[in-house]
């Protein structure tokens, strides 16, 4: 699964990366916990320009009756993502690009978990693969949310980890982004990231706690 991960690059890092005209005010945030707003890279439609907004971590469908059910679908399997009901209908038209640049796991070590910090080697931001959905409440408020896509370890993550989020190569962003693609045509981007361009170390426990969110939270042991 996906659990925490981070978004500490520049807004016109970002800007450059996903080629966006517009990137609202970022703070550096090292421990991304699920329920926090999370930024993520939309287009409603294919004519749509893509736009950066900030969702809830944590998918609610629009059928469902409560929106504490998101805390559950925080991740969806890339394996059973277009077959299970909460996810199917958003896999068909709403996905988008969930902005990151380094994520945590954890490695159970004789009685503890020991976390662990993976991203690209070149050190640049990049996209997981996400699902966003309406959800409209009762008192006709309503929250946009949004899940993140996960798939077997590659050999980074292997040794830690039997499962790593979806990492999308920028030449495929537009394709996984545009609602007008049949999902079969997706399946091949839901595979394990690339394991030579990417790196892991140890990291403090400090982690463990959503209320860290200091540069602290990624140095290597």
């Amino acid at each position: 699964m996906c659990g925490r991960f981070t978004l500490s690059q520049p807004i016109d890092a970002i800007a450059s990366a996903f080629n966006l005209r517009q990137v609202p005010p970022l703070e550096p945030r090292y421990n991304i916990a699920p329920t926090q707003l999370v930024p993520a890279i939309l287009q409603p439609s294919a004519q749509n320009e893509k736009q950066l907004q900030m969702l809830r971590w944590g998918l609610i469908p629009s059928w469902a009756k409560e929106p504490n059910i998101g805390v559950k679908l925080i991740n969806a399997r890339a394996e059973t993502v277009s077959e299970k009901p909460s996810f199917k209908a958003a896999f068909k038209r709403r996905r988008c690009l969930i902005v990151a640049d380094g994520f945590y796991e954890w490695q159970r070590q004789e009685g503890k978990k020991q976390p662990y910090y993976f991203r690209l080697k070149n050190l640049q931001a990049f996209a997981f693969a996400g699902l966003w959905e309406h959800w409209l409440s009762p008192d006709a408020q309503t929250i946009t949310s949004c899940t993140i896509l996960t798939t077997e370890a590659n050999d980074v993550l292997r040794p830690i980890h039997d499962r790593m989020p979806v990492i999308i190569d920028p030449k495929d962003y537009l394709l996984w982004l545009n609602p007008a693609i049949q999902t079969e045509q997706l399946l091949p981007l839901l595979r394990p990231y690339q394991a030579d361009l990417m790196t892991s170390y140890a990291v403090s426990n400090k982690v463990n706690s959503p209320k860290n969110n200091t540069p602290e939270c990624i140095n290597s042991l």
